[in-house]
């Protein structure tokens, strides 16, 4: 978001096109960083039916095959890093790099323009039906294996979590329904708390922009809570929160015991992750619980 809005305020008079999965509309649209999502799936080609763009900007990847595929649209400039496969001169590529701070550099030294690191921040959605204010979201779901917390110490946290009068709400994925039941089972909770499965992108944010807390591994969902400044509890794994961390100025406890060389992709709970204990997690939920009691009172 940082990137896009540097890119918009520096080309005010241009149509932006954002080329990302059309299931994300909501939220790009939440952020309003562009005036139109071209769907797309991937790295597959893009339905491009317009005359050549007058500027396209990798915010992809390294490449070779994202820059192969905006070379392809023929642009009259191309800004995306420096790749040798793919005949593309640009800035150095760093992999140990923050996510947000990667593609603001990509930015200032591929257009020289300035850029805001922190401009994170979009606007909640409209209220939707079902919604918990005030809730404690858990979200014990993960993109992979290795990142996923194991569901009994969810459970724990949560029924220490209702356990002081906060109503918890279990997100996640049609695919996840199963294991927020199982979280459910295990700590106690009514089957109205799962809402895995049961809502799409924009009432998933919803939920996040109007709960208390939320309680996460290193997902999609750590991200929208800092979109919106909601307060979090992230449990990192295989992956430093020094690439994909919230911002350091934020409401946010980061746990993390490892010191990245575990595969974010793995199929088994990486041992970094692994070695945060329930305690620890509701230590800091302790903290935020009886920080925004304080703040409301």
């Amino acid at each position: 978001m940082p990137a896009l809005r540097a890119l918009r305020r520096a080309h005010p008079l241009h149509h932006v096109v954002l080329a990302a999965p059309s299931e994300l509309r909501p939220l790009v649209e939440l952020a309003e960083v562009c005036d139109e999502v071209l769907p797309t799936t991937g790295l597959q080609p893009l339905d491009w039916p317009e005359p050549p763009p007058t500027l396209a900007v990798n915010l992809h990847g390294r490449g070779p095959q994202s820059h192969l595929l905006l070379k392809s649209l023929s642009p009259r400039s191309l800004v995306a890093f420096g790749c040798t496969e793919a005949e593309v001169v640009g800035p150095v590529w760093r992999p140990d790099e923050h996510e947000v701070r990667r593609w603001c550099r990509l930015l200032e030294e591929g257009l020289e323009i300035s850029t805001l690191a922190g401009d994170l921040r979009i606007r909640p959605p409209e209220a939707s039906e079902g919604t918990v204010p005030d809730g404690v979201v858990i979200h014990p779901g993960a993109a992979s294996g290795s990142r996923r917390w194991p569901p009994d110490r969810y459970a724990t946290v949560a029924r220490w979590v209702s356990d002081q009068g906060c109503q918890v709400v279990l997100t996640g994925g049609s695919d996840e329904r199963e294991l927020a039941g199982t979280v459910a089972a295990r700590a106690g909770l009514p089957h109205a708390s799962v809402r895995a499965g049961a809502t799409d992108l924009a009432a998933l944010a919803d939920h996040v922009a109007r709960a208390r807390l939320v309680i996460c591994g290193d997902t999609g969902v750590a991200h929208l809570a800092s979109a919106f400044g909601v307060p979090s509890v992230l449990l990192f794994g295989p992956t430093s929160p020094e690439r994909w961390g919230p911002p350091p100025t934020g409401p946010h406890t980061v746990l993390w015991h490892g010191d990245g060389t575990g595969d974010p992709w793995g199929d088994d709970v990486d041992p970094a992750l692994a070695a945060i204990e329930p305690e620890e997690v509701i230590r800091a939920t302790e903290r935020h619980l009886v920080r925004a009691h304080t703040v409301a009172r």
